[in-house]
């Protein structure tokens, strides 16, 4: 394709007026195109920053799988709200010990207690007494996963018995709280599980979704 003088393109051997519409035409092509060719750099550059981040996909998929059971509490019924924003704020004060490191380095200890349905106990001693705070537990109860992995499940409540023998201790609000008089520990229990799903309740001792490995 050759230009011609007085605004005509010869083509093929034959001459074509060039008009206003088709230069403003002309001007919208290469507008338009100048477009898709920076849409397509972006999503190039997008598709390579998707592989350099492949990468961590391990730790995408650990946020992925703490994000599965962000609202576990939500899913159980018949609590009332103050209960349910307890349980909450129970969980955002233990959510560090999904690290489990971080529980043994607080000073939660093994004690030996492996139980089906449950899982594997740790206590801190240092917080054993009359006192119930829901922020903090005096157990933690973990799960081992095929992986070998220590997946934070419950936390759990204790109180001696001797300081209140006959009544069960004032818990979270409400009257939901399932209190176990253990004379074998000689401790007043209470399970929430509010890290792991119970479909037999969130304050029920044992978890049927809970498997040992």
């Amino acid at each position: 394709m050759k230009h011609l003088p007085g605004g005509a393109t010869r083509c093929n051997g034959m001459a074509i007026p060039v008009t206003k519409t088709m230069h403003a035409g002309f001007s919208k092509f290469l507008f338009t195109g100048s477009l898709l060719l920076v849409s397509a750099i972006l999503f190039t550059s997008c598709q390579k920053e998707g592989l350099i981040n492949s990468k961590d996909e391990p730790a995408v998929s650990s946020q992925l799988a703490a994000r599965a059971e962000e609202n576990v509490i939500s899913s159980y019924t018949g609590l009332s709200w103050q209960t349910a924003w307890e349980l909450q704020q129970a969980r955002a004060a233990s959510s560090k010990y999904q690290h489990f490191e971080n529980a043994i380095r607080d000073g939660y200890v093994d004690i030996n207690v492996v139980q089906p349905e449950m899982g594997y106990h740790f206590l801190k001693m240092a917080d054993l007494d009359l006192n119930f705070d829901y922020k903090k537990p005096e157990i933690l109860v973990y799960n081992k996963e095929e992986d070998g992995r220590m997946r934070l499940v419950a936390v759990e409540y204790a109180v001696p018995i001797d300081l209140t023998p006959n009544t069960a201790p004032q818990g979270f609000s409400g009257s939901a709280d399932v209190w176990n008089r253990h004379t074998g520990f000689g401790l007043w229990l209470l399970h929430a599980w509010v890290w792991a799903y119970n479909p037999e309740g969130v304050f029920n001792p044992t978890n049927p979704l809970i498997h040992l490995h």
